[in-house]
């Protein structure tokens, strides 16, 4: 049976769909409690904000997916490593669609 994904107001790219499948999936198994698509902003600096692709929900703590395929631009991967570094009490996870397979790391300041 295939997950059903419903797309937010914002709409998801392809790559954050085929994720959000496979959160779906970990929710339907017991491995995650919950997962919402862009729930919210950090603030990192003056007018600079990261928006996390997906807050995923654990019975003990909560982590952010940063979703990505192939390429990932500079500034993105700096805003991810800030973020992780202020705030620790998230799990940051990059999760990167390469050859039809994801590659998941943490993230550490």
């Amino acid at each position: 049976m295939r997950p059903i994904v419903h797309v937010t107001d914002r709409a998801m790219n392809k790559t954050e769909i085929e994720y959000a499948k496979e959160l779906e999936l970990r929710k339907k198994a017991g491995e995650i409690l919950d997962w919402k698509y862009e729930p919210f902003s950090l603030k990192l600096a003056g007018k600079t904000y990261y928006k996390p692709d997906f807050l995923v929900v654990f019975p003990g703590h909560f982590e952010i997916h940063e979703v990505k395929g192939g390429f990932i631009r500079e500034d993105a991967m700096v805003k991810l490593k800030v973020a992780a570094k202020m705030f620790p009490w998230f799990k940051f996870i990059l999760a990167q669609k390469k050859k039809k397979q994801w590659i998941i790391k943490e993230v550490m300041s």
